[in-house]
């Protein structure tokens, strides 16, 4: 069949994007570097060299972005380390903020 007399409709979707969230290490004078190092690999999946950077940075300026997530995920990510850090004995500290 013959789709000549066809009416095309168009359509415009949006895909709105989720807003960004910035999840920032804090530091401390308890929480052992190494384990700092280990969550950075294990839970936020950072290479050995860039947990180490950013451990520094934490040790030296007080605190660093370890990344950027989605609202979800990065209160899970948080929330996981925390939960590890707990159990540990540390008072380890990491916070969540909107992106700017």
């Amino acid at each position: 069949m013959a789709t000549k007399d066809a009416i095309k409709e168009r359509t415009k979707h949006r895909i709105k994007e989720p807003k960004q969230y910035h999840v920032i290490m804090l530091n401390d004078d308890f929480t052992t570097m190494e384990f700092v190092v280990e969550v950075l690999m294990d839970i936020f999946h950072k290479d050995e060299m860039t947990a180490q950077a950013i451990m520094m940075q934490v040790h030296k300026n007080g605190k660093a972005i370890v990344g950027k997530y989605p609202y979800d995920i990065a209160t899970t990510k948080v929330g996981e380390a925390l939960a590890r850090a707990k159990a540990e004995g540390f008072p380890f500290r990491m916070v969540t903020e909107e992106e700017h």
